[in-house]
């Protein structure tokens, strides 16, 4: 029997809102906002472009850490997100780590 992963605090949801959006705000300033929705130990991060337009980003799986998530690319092509390795190397980290990747994908940027 394997066990179902928990879902991320209320506590760690607000933290991962707040850094998502500071991080954002200082780091991609072509997004709007940064719309995060979660989905058992899932949270999918999306970004917010100033005309309205919402792009898929990432997903990020709570492991047990606010600061260290599993990380899957949002593949448009597929319509879909499959787990990813980040530009460190690892398949988990922080998710200023994990929103640069996406964003550097997205928003055509690869100094990100």
């Amino acid at each position: 029997m394997t066990r179902m992963p928990k879902p991320a605090p209320e506590s760690t949801k607000t933290s991962l809102r707040q850094r998502l959006t500071e991080h954002a705000h200082n780091r991609w300033p072509a997004l709007l906002a940064v719309p995060i929705r979660y989905r058992g130990s899932f949270a999918y991060v999306d970004g917010r472009l100033p005309e309205g337009t919402t792009l898929p980003l990432c997903r990020l799986r709570y492991n047990g850490s606010a600061s260290i998530w599993g990380f899957a690319i949002y593949l448009a092509s597929r319509d879909s997100y499959q787990d990813s390795i980040l530009p460190s190397g690892l398949p988990a980290g922080s998710p200023e780590e994990a929103l640069d990747c996406a964003c550097g994908l997205y928003l055509n940027d690869p100094t990100a």
